[in-house]
């Protein structure tokens, strides 16, 4: 799951994806703007098929939370 998350991240900041680890934080060390971030969640949810609501979506803040949170709406 993380490989298919780091992919994502990759293809929407351009850093390799062995630089994206569940450590970085979603939105200082990947520096989007608001709106390549919902650009981000959108392409996370279809990737998983699953929707994680705002709220929750914004408490991430590392790529760790957003796997834990993709784990717990797969379930």
């Amino acid at each position: 799951m993380l490989e298919r998350l780091q992919r994502i991240i990759s293809e929407y900041t351009d850093l390799p994806m062995e630089e994206i680890t569940e450590q970085t934080n979603i939105r200082t060390d990947l520096n989007l703007n608001s709106l390549e971030l919902v650009n981000l969640a959108v392409a996370i949810e279809d990737e998983f098929e699953v929707e994680i609501p705002d709220r929750e979506a914004l408490g991430i803040e590392t790529v760790g939370d957003t796997l834990a949170l993709i784990q717990k709406y797969l379930d």
